[in-house]
Order: C-alpha cells, then structure tokens, then sequence
C-alpha cells in the first residue's frame, strides 16, 4: 500500500486503536530481533500431570443421514486422490507430500522461511495470491477426512490427515513464513484441529498424534499466544475477531493443556459474547451487511456455542439469542432455490466444514436452527440434515428464545433490507436502504446504495454481480464494489461512496427508507421507496428510487429520479445486470429476455442511450461471479446521458411464463 492508503487508513482509527496498533510493532519488531523460543514457553507453560482432553461426545456413525454421509465420503476419496478444490482451481498440490506455500493460481511460491510481519503479503508478484496460499491452511480438507474416518473407520482418511499435519507444524515454524500474518487464518485453523481430534477420537494413532506430541503442543500453544498479543483491533475489528476468538476458545475447551488456558478461554468467551451482540443489528443481521459474512459468522459463533456446552464452560446466553436471529434472518431471505441475497463481499469463507463442498450452507444453517431454537412455521422446508448439523447439535438440549417472528419479515429494518415477494409465482426481489457497511471503514461493503436483485423461479433476471477478487487484481476489485456494477444510478461517472483502497471506504453514503407496503399481501402491489445522498459532496442532490412489485400483472417497475434543484442536470449511467442464465436481444430500449423456464422483458428509460456488454474486459462490464476468483461472462444493460433534476427513469420487466402457479 502507498503512503497515500496509510495516511486514509490512520484518519479511520480511534486515538485507542491507533495506540494498540503501536504497540502491535514495537512488539512485530520485537520478535523479528529476538524471536520468542515458543517450543520452551509452550513446555514451561504446561499444567502439571496427563494431558487432559475435552472431547465433545459424538452421535453413532450408523445414525449419520446417509445420502450427505455419502456425498462426504466421495469427497474424502477425491481428497486421497489429490484433489481439492480452492476457490476457481483445483489444488493438486495437496497429495503426500503437500506444498503449504504454492499459488495454484499463478505457480508462485511465497518465501516459507521469512519473517511472517515482514512478508509483503499484497504484493501478488513477490508472494503469489496470499489467498489461494491462506485456505488450503484452513485445514477444511482434513475435517473433511477425519468426518469420513468417523463414518467408515478407514484408516486411509486418517493417515492422510496425520501425515498433512504433520508436514504442517514441520514446515511452519513459528513465526516463519505466510501463515503467521492473520489472526483470522489461525482461529479458524484451531477451530479445524479441534474438531479433527474430536472426529479421530476413535482412532489408536490420535493421541500420539496430538496430546502426546511435543511439536503439536508447540504449535498449539503458539497459536493461542500469537491470538492472545495481536487481536484485531478497533475499526478492523469485523468478522476477524469473532474468527479469532472463537478459534482460541475452542481450542481452549478442547485441549486445556496449558497454564493459560482458563484466561484465554474466559478472555475469548467474553469477547465472543460481547462481539456477538455488536456485529449484530437490531433485526438480526450481520453489521457487515455482507452476506456471505453473515453465514461464517453465524457459523464461527455455532462451532464456539456448542463446544462450550459439550465442554462445561457455556457461552453468554446472549450468543445463543444472537444466533436463534441470525438463524431467523436466513430463512426470512432464502430465495425459491433457498438462495439467499448476494449483498457485499464474499470470499466462500467457511467456519468449519463436515459436508461435501457443493452442499447448501444455508440450508444446513437453518438445520442447526431448527435442533438448537426449533424451526418456525413459516421457514422453507428442510431436507435431510447435512453432517455439520449432526455432529454439532447431537446431546445438545435446545433453547427457547423467546419473541420471534410470529410471521416471515419482508422488511429487516436497521439491515436496510426489504423483499418484494410473491410467492405464488417465485418472485423474490431485495432492494436496498440499508447502511454502507461496518464502522468506520465498512471493509466488506459496496457502493450499492439503492440497488436490487430479482430472481423468478430462483433465476437471477437482476442480478449482483458479486465479488470475485480481494487481493491481485486492483481493477476488478474496484469495478466489482463499484456503483456501475450494480442495479442503480451512477451520477458524475462516480461510485456514491468513496472509496480509500480495497478495503476502506473514507465517505459513506447514507440512505434511507420512506415507504413501504403490501410486503405481506399476497395479491396486493408490493412496494417500496427508498433515497440516498451520497452525491451531496458534488452537488445538491438525493437519489430517491421506487419500486413496485404489480403481482397480478406479473410486472416490476422501477423509477429512478434525482431531486436537486431546478435547473440542475447530472450526467448519468443506469445499469441492469442480468444473469448469467439470462439470454438477451436489446433493441432500442427493449431488451427481450429469455432463461430456464421463462421469458420476458425490459423496458428501458427513453432519456437515456442504452448498449449491451458481454464479458467486456476493457470497459469493464457484462460479468457475474458466481464464487470467489471466478467470474463468467453475462450481458450488462447501461443507459447513459444527462439526467434533469425532477426527470423521471422507468423502468418495467415485464415476465410472460415461468414457474407453475403452486396450489
């Protein structure tokens, strides 16, 4: 990052987080003069006598519903065979004999044997995208191994799991190389070998493996101290530090090996129910306001819950009442194909995996809502239970949380975030009022104020794009989180907030919601009418949009106008994404649509010049990222032209045929 970033990234932080983070480097510059002997503090710091485990008590394999058991062993099969999938690649570097510092993306390896707080982890040329070297780290293929020795109790998946481990603690010396840089890679690392103890608890080699072995003690206790001295702080201080601390109670709960443990576990319990309640708003949503950060947190704070149970050492209540709403806000969001919205970043981060990759996590969220809190009437039906609901919740007695919605919420209030549903015919349509995203940064966030999806038949006709980069590619990074791609007015050729680097937004646009009715007619309109003024800084002016769902006339309509002052005209660009399953023939200001299942129509705004992108690279424009580090080509419909305060845009999609009216 330039001066430039730093000097931004400073003005963001409060005088005590700025004080943390100094002493942050002095203690970074520390270790690299003189490095801490952690093999000696991890022996001088272990409790007297046996080390003593706290497994959490697991159901009978036979019980294990099958057709997901089946789909895991598949997995496990792939994995011995040196397959594993890493974002977009395939990560063949994953057989005997693993390679934990290779890019499978670009074939670059990052320095194994440098100082971790001295690696520059950013840049893609030196180090390779620190990405696709973090998350094979993770450790999600050996609990996916160890879950299919729970199952079958062959020894394969097992020695897999052992020799990988192995290789990892051998080859990652504390605190050398890329996997020393980020708190939230060693939670959920911890979190990994807890439940792969756990999952081998029937196996001869475990202890041996573990609580008998000096080099996974070192490494062990090094992982608790590294969370104990540099936790995420202040404005960084998002899903990071629930990932942190959950990873190192956890491993407290389950391997109280050491002197510390009692304070790191009390420490991380506190946190986490502190934590909970702060990233949490009102109506139950994630503050990051990022969708996909509302699953793993969701799931980093389950894993935590239930290991404390099973260990004695229970959580606030008020985490177990955080994730009941949580739970509740899923099922209020899921989509005819139980998909839920695609709002702000997502990197497919996970908190703990015990299923086939491709299976439905929201779906198994909302089965570990049900065991847990008891699931509501109106929720979508559930099919068989995945595996992470049946080794979680398994002996775990289940809690009444009281003052649930009676009804499904269309509209999540403080979350900015209202649906336009008429279930009859699988119409699903989220617009956003909500705020930009998280603190003072909103790190996850994109400037997508006032923009919607619509999905029919669980198809996305409207779409959001996605995120597709983090890290290595600065262009689609900033085209992805950008205004332009998005369902929504850009004005000045400018994103409506403003942003300070991939991570940082330094001015917000506030938005804010007027009206909103019929949410819960099933024959009435639905509407909704919502403003932003994030354009205030360029001139006098708010964004106001209406929406209106007509489901007898099978019709979304959509009207955009810029209230200013009289005189005043704006350049402006409106963009329609559409799916990538979506074909379109644009003539004019008619675009005619066809995808599985239907066919309809856009009619576009007259005012405005209207041309059609396909998987552009130059401009760039017309791409859909299905998941992280991918992204395919889909058609993108801008008008452009100069807009007059109090003008009008409409815009109607119109649909002729689809899914079957259901009775």
């Amino acid at each position: 990052m330039n001066p430039t970033w730093y000097l931004r990234r400073l003005r963001r932080m409060e005088p005590s987080e700025l004080a943390g983070r100094v002493n942050d480097q002095l203690l970074r510059l520390l270790w690299r003069i003189t490095p801490p002997d952690i093999a000696r503090h991890a022996r001088a710091s272990l409790a007297p006598g046996p080390r003593q485990l706290r497994l959490k008590p697991l159901p009978l394999p036979a019980h294990a519903p099958p057709q997901a058991a089946e789909r895991l062993i598949r997995s496990a099969d792939r994995i011995l065979a040196g397959h594993w999938r890493v974002f977009a690649r395939d990560h063949a570097a994953l057989g005997e004999r693993p390679d934990w510092f290779v890019d499978v993306r670009s074939g670059r390896r990052a320095p194994a044997d440098m100082y971790a707080f001295a690696m520059p982890y950013r840049d893609e040329a030196t180090v390779g995208n620190i990405k696709y070297i973090w998350e094979p780290s993770r450790h999600h293929h050996l609990t996916v191994l160890a879950a299919a020795y729970y199952l079958t109790s062959d020894e394969r998946y097992a020695r897999r799991v052992a020799e990988h481990l192995t290789s990892w603690w051998r080859d990652n010396p504390f605190p050398r190389g890329p996997h020393w840089i980020s708190g939230i890679e060693l939670g959920v690392r911890l979190i990994s070998w807890a439940w792969v103890r756990q999952l081998l608890q029937n196996w001869p080699g475990a202890p041996s493996l573990f609580e008998h072995n000096d080099l996974f003690q070192t490494q062990l206790y090094a992982h608790q101290y590294w969370l104990s001295q540099f936790p995420s702080r202040g404005s960084s201080a998002n899903n990071h530090i629930i990932a942190e601390t959950a990873g190192q109670f956890v491993a407290a709960c389950v391997f109280p090996f050491f002197r510390d443990s009692a304070r790191w576990r009390q420490h991380s319990a506190a946190t986490l129910a502190h934590e909970a309640v702060a990233q949490t708003l009102a109506c139950g949503s994630n503050s990051e306001l990022a969708t996909d950060y509302h699953g793993f947190v969701l799931e980093l704070l389950l894993v935590a819950a239930v290991q404390g149970e099973s260990s004695g050492h229970q959580l606030d209540g008020a985490v177990w009442t955080t994730m009941c709403r949580m739970s509740d806000v899923i099922a209020a969001m899921l989509d005819d194909r139980a998909r839920p919205s695609r709002q702000g970043d997502g990197d497919d981060g996970i908190g703990l995996l015990l299923d086939d990759h491709a299976g439905n996590r929201w779906l198994g969220l909302l089965a570990g809502g049900a065991r847990l809190f008891g699931d509501l009437p109106w929720w979508p039906r559930l099919p068989e239970p995945d595996l992470r609901t049946f080794f979680l919740t398994d002996g775990i007695k289940p809690r009444a949380i009281a003052a649930r919605p009676a009804r499904r919420p269309h509209l999540l209030d403080e979350a900015g975030q209202t649906f336009l549903v008429d279930s009859a015919n699988a119409v699903w349509c989220r617009c956003d009022h909500g705020p930009h995203g998280f603190g003072r940064i909103a790190a996850h966030a994109h400037a997508d104020a006032l923009s919607l999806e619509c999905r029919i038949g669980g198809v996305d006709i409207l779409a959001d794009p996605g995120t597709y980069c983090y890290h290595g590619d600065p262009r689609w990074r900033a085209y992805f989180r950008s205004t332009l791609a998005h369902n929504t007015l850009c004005l000045f050729g400018r994103d409506q907030s403003v942003s300070g680097g991939p991570f940082l937004w330094t001015r917000h646009a506030r938005s804010r919601l007027i009206a909103a009715g019929g949410l819960d007619d099933r024959d009435a309109d639905a509407s909704w009418v919502a403003e932003h003024s994030g354009y205030q800084e360029a001139a006098a002016l708010v964004h106001r949009r209406s929406v209106q769902l007509q489901r007898q006339a099978a019709r979304l309509v959509v009207t955009d106008i810029v209230l200013a002052d009289e005189g005043l005209a704006v350049p402006a660009s409106l963009s329609w994404h559409l799916g990538p399953d979506v074909e379109c023939k644009l003539e004019g200001r008619n675009a005619q649509l066809t995808w599985p299942g239907g066919r309809g129509e856009l009619e576009l705004p007259a005012a405005l010049s209207w041309t059609s992108y396909r998987g552009d690279e130059i401009m760039p424009a017309g791409w859909y990222s299905p998941s992280f580090d991918l992204k395919v080509p889909a058609t993108t419909l801008i008008g452009s032209g100069t807009l007059a305060a109090g003008q009008s845009l409409v815009t109607e999609l119109r649909w002729f045929s689809g899914p079957a009216r259901r009775s």
